[in-house]
């Protein structure tokens, strides 16, 4: 059974139940932060969150306002330093997802948060990296979760920030990364996926209500859809009771809403 929700909450929770319980997950700020710790308070009780600042198996009861937010690290099981998440955590093979967001997205799942626009001139100057080429080159998987426009998925970035599967195809594989990369981007229309031999995103699901149309004049390339594309799961009542009290605790605590953390 299910409740009248919010496209957001649609995208939310099912960009949630791809993080399996046990599953280490490197998490970012923003949009996967707010399913990663969804997960965590439903079906995942047992997933360890790690963020870029040292946290390791955190367990929040607000959503963060940035990585150094304190409330990551007193709820966490351990912290270490930053170097180390990188090199023996993320590097070194033991994290299983990384769960991050794009300002842009190209139609290979390569990530842009630096520019829009020429890099020596550029019209937005984004919040930059951080630690995303890494996750996005060494986790095991990635999960990608973004609002769906022709403003975000876009025929070509403006500059890469985070490669996907490069230019298609075995090239990912021939630069010697060593994740599997995007398994999934989660949007609020719909869930892509990689097709398996191209590598190119392809509509895998459709979220209750949306129109094929609406996917297309929303996508910057020629969108194609799987032979098997279904319908996502609407979200159930326990789940969007679990966000809506999670997004709230983060506001009275922040005055801030979810996304914004």
């Amino acid at each position: 059974m299910s409740q009248a929700c919010t496209s957001e909450e649609t995208m939310t929770v099912a960009a949630a139940r791809m993080l399996r319980d046990g599953a280490v997950c490197f998490v970012g700020i923003g949009l996967p932060s707010t399913a990663a710790n969804l997960a965590r308070l439903t079906h995942a009780p047992n997933a360890v969150l790690v963020y870029e600042s040292g946290p390791i198996g955190a367990k929040p009861s607000v959503l963060p306002l940035s990585i150094g937010d304190g409330n990551l690290a007193e709820t966490a099981d351990t912290v270490v330093s930053t170097p180390e998440i990188f090199r023996y955590w993320l590097q070194g093979g033991r994290i299983d997802v990384g769960f991050l967001g794009a300002a842009q997205l190209d139609r290979f799942a390569n990530i842009n948060t630096t520019v829009v626009g020429p890099y020596h001139n550029p019209k937005v100057r984004l919040p930059g990296a951080g630690g995303a080429p890494e996750i996005s080159s060494s986790a095991g998987e990635v999960l990608v979760i973004v609002k769906h426009s022709r403003r975000t998925l876009v025929e070509k970035l403006d500059f890469i920030t985070s490669v996907g599967f490069l230019t298609g195809g075995g090239a990912r594989e021939r630069a010697g990364l060593l994740g599997k990369g995007p398994v999934a981007v989660i949007t609020d229309l719909c869930i892509l996926r990689p097709h398996p031999v191209t590598r190119e995103l392809q509509v895998a699901a459709i979220h209750p209500g949306v129109a094929r149309d609406t996917i297309v004049d929303a996508t910057g390339w020629p969108i194609q859809f799987s032979d098997d594309c279904g319908e996502t799961q609407a979200p159930t009542i326990n789940e969007l009771e679990v966000l809506r009290e999670l997004l709230a605790r983060t506001a009275a605590a922040h005055g801030v809403s979810g996304e914004a953390a």
